[in-house]
């Protein structure tokens, strides 16, 4: 059985606590970029592309991948740092294990 991304991702929406967490990824690209001064129009100019692209990151609408992340990261001086946690509690780990 094959399930769309964005299928899972209206799915793992409907959870408060996942909800939360993608809401924080969305603020911290903002706050991150906040930090250095820096426009949308000046992160997009050093990433090659444009103000509206990086307001779809930001807004976590459509969650970009990380190679566009890492371009992010770069354009405001940064590095991503990926952490790998249990699923055990949440909406992923319960929809991984029922396969």
């Amino acid at each position: 059985m094959t399930i769309s991304f964005r299928k899972l991702k209206d799915e793992w929406m409907k959870d408060p606590a996942f909800r939360a967490e993608y809401d924080a990824l969305a603020r911290a690209l903002i706050e991150a970029r906040a930090k250095t001064g820096m426009t949308q129009a000046e992160v997009a100019d050093r990433m090659g592309t444009t103000q509206s692209v990086v307001a779809r990151i930001e807004s976590g609408r459509n969650p970009p991948n990380l190679k566009t992340l890492e371009k992010y990261a770069r354009a405001i001086g940064s590095r991503i740092e990926l952490k790998l946690v249990p699923a055990a509690s949440t909406r992923i780990g319960r929809y991984l294990r029922s396969e």
